[in-house]
């Protein structure tokens, strides 16, 4: 008797999951987004908290309230502190001693300590831009993420072709990182003219700032993917259907994050 075989999902078998959780995650984002202030900033802290939490378990901290309590309060409110403070200074010095604390009391690396530490900083510049710069600016650095990480998920399956860091991300390609630059710039260039009647004329082609960010977002994908593949893990979680860990779904956006303001300075509206 000849065994039937069992239908696969196939390389889009996890579409569906991934739209539901995207839809979902996109309309509580929005509204936060959208009321701004206090609401917004609570949703960074939580995205904070699981970041924390999950590079405590990437660095291969045991679970029990340490990890799975004190640490992603001490990452929220980290974030909290830092917004209300208001000073750069002052929240760097509350990071460094936050992280140093999660490194001592979960045994971990030093490179896992830094990268919770870049996790906090850039929640936190996230929501300098949505108070510094507006809603706009903000959806605008979401989208370039965004639109970075679809057209290369769609990219990446349809043509394939050589992997762009294989030893690291082997599912990442040529063809989707390149095509991610695409989106990206193309985003830049549809949202151009809202930036400039809303009065906002950086001092870089919007196009090119867009390309950087994406190219920032693709390098937090793949410092992440490299932490995994230390850890020996697929995911860092499984907190988001069909997307892993908090982390697999803003990887892309912690890099973002951290070159928007420093990519402003070195263009010279920031001093």
């Amino acid at each position: 008797m000849t065994k039937t075989a069992e239908p696969t999902a196939g390389k889009w078998g996890d579409l569906r999951l991934r739209l539901i959780s995207a839809a979902v995650m996109a309309v509580v984002a929005g509204i936060d987004i959208w009321l701004g202030g206090p609401w917004f900033l609570a949703l960074l802290a939580l995205i904070s908290a699981g970041m924390v939490w999950e590079a405590a378990r990437l660095g291969g901290a045991l679970s029990g309230p340490l990890r799975d309590v004190a640490l992603p309060i001490a990452g929220g409110a980290a974030v909290g502190a830092g917004a209300w403070i208001g000073v750069p200074v002052g929240f760097a010095l509350l990071g460094l001693v936050a992280g140093a604390v999660w490194a001592l009391a979960a045994h971990l690396k030093h490179r896992l300590a830094f990268y919770a530490f870049f996790c906090m900083i850039a929640a936190l510049a996230l929501y300098g831009i949505r108070d510094m710069f507006g809603i706009v600016v903000l959806v605008w650095v979401i989208g370039v993420v965004i639109a970075s990480d679809v057209m290369g998920y769609f990219a990446g399956r349809v043509f394939g072709g050589p992997k762009f860091w294989p030893k690291v991300s082997p599912k990442k390609t040529w063809s989707g990182t390149v095509a991610g630059w695409g989106g990206a710039a193309l985003l830049g260039w549809v949202l151009n003219a809202k930036l400039l009647a809303g009065g906002l004329d950086l001092p870089i082609s919007l196009v090119l700032f867009s390309v950087i960010l994406a190219f920032a977002a693709q390098m937090g994908d793949i410092v992440e993917s490299a932490l995994k593949r230390k850890a020996g893990i697929k995911d860092s979680s499984s907190l988001i259907p069909g997307h892993g860990g908090v982390l697999d779904r803003f990887d892309g956006m912690i890099g973002a994050a951290l070159v928007f303001f420093p990519v402003l300075f070195v263009a010279g509206l920031m001093g």
